[in-house]
């Protein structure tokens, strides 16, 4: 009788600017052993990844696909919100790997699409999908990525773009004031500097300067949480504010890749939203586009509810 020994699962991660998660891929694309790591903790990948795998029994993973939130441009990562960067061979090897994928976080997540069932989404606004039409993916974190998947007539095709950090366009006088100040701060101000968590302390900062109130030394979480409860009124403004503004850039990414597929909104800030995002101005201002705003009104948008899906797509970019 002949035995067949199980494949080896693979090593998947995907680190943002604040958390490092890893877990292992079944050959049917299961996840399981999932386990979030401090990125401050540990130096680099090679260090965090090999804290990982030693918790983790025979057989070691031989191949592993990781999502960083950075541009993957060559064997140099860098990353844009977090102190790591590392060689991509020298990783390789370190960890004893025979194949090595690195991709950016929301091409990771953006694989992840299709494979999410219907009660790992939450639809906000109205709309239809068109079958194999373009699909547009946003999400706010650490920072703000941006991706979208178009179909090749065969399967889906993931774009790496970096459209967080276009150029921020406000689209009335509060947004407009909140620019200017944070223009005068950074010089360049892109969506990621108002829709990302320090995003939200850059607003909550900007209309305390603009409106003449005194800020308190909040974090993000402190934001959201006090505008959750109601009990900070700047802070549920900070959140009307991103909320609107997160619907024009989304609005943007739709008419900009034609993604009558529909819109996905991921990262940490959104999910955990909930109804509070489902009554903010998020799907007002997505349609505020003047002629096109039928057009926009027939694309439906999604939050994503699952969790960590971004694993699920770094596990297909293996293969």
């Amino acid at each position: 009788m002949i035995q067949h020994t199980p494949k080896t699962p693979d090593l998947v991660a995907d680190i943002g600017g604040t958390n490092a998660r890893f877990a292992l891929a079944a050959p049917d694309g299961r996840i399981s052993a999932e386990r979030i790591l401090s990125g401050a903790a540990y130096p680099d990948l090679i260090q965090a990844a090999a804290a990982y795998l030693r918790d983790i029994p025979e057989p070691r993973p031989r191949r592993a696909a990781v999502a960083v939130a950075t541009p993957v441009t060559g064997d140099w990562i860098q990353f844009t919100n977090s102190p790591w960067s590392f060689s991509t061979e020298a990783a390789r090897q370190a960890l004893g790997l025979e194949r090595l994928v690195i991709l950016n976080d929301f091409t990771a997540l953006a694989l992840a699409l299709p494979l999410l069932g219907p009660a790992e989404r939450r639809a906000v606004g109205g709309g239809t999908a068109v079958e194999k039409a373009p699909i547009a993916l946003l999400g706010a974190g650490t920072g703000l990525g941006a991706s979208g998947l178009i179909w090749s007539g065969n399967h889906w095709i993931p774009l790496e773009a970096e459209g967080g950090h276009a150029t921020f366009s406000a689209s009335d006088a509060r947004e407009w004031a909140v620019y200017q100040i944070l223009q005068q701060r950074f010089g360049h101000v892109s969506p990621e500097r108002l829709l990302s968590g320090p995003g939200l302390v850059n607003a909550y900062t900007a209309l305390a300067e603009t409106q003449g109130w005194r800020a308190e030394n909040l974090t993000p979480a402190d934001i959201t949480d006090r505008a959750m409860a109601g009990s900070c009124p700047h802070c549920v403004e900070v959140l009307e504010l991103f909320c609107g503004a997160l619907g024009t850039a989304a609005g943007n990414l739709a008419i900009t890749l034609g993604a009558r597929g529909g819109v996905y909104i991921g990262g940490g800030i959104v999910p955990r939203l909930g109804k509070l995002f489902d009554r903010s101005p998020f799907r007002a201002r997505f349609e505020t586009k003047g002629r096109f705003s039928a057009y926009l009104a027939a694309i439906p948008t999604w939050v994503i509810t699952a969790a960590n899906p971004a694993l699920r797509g770094a596990a297909a970019a293996l293969g």
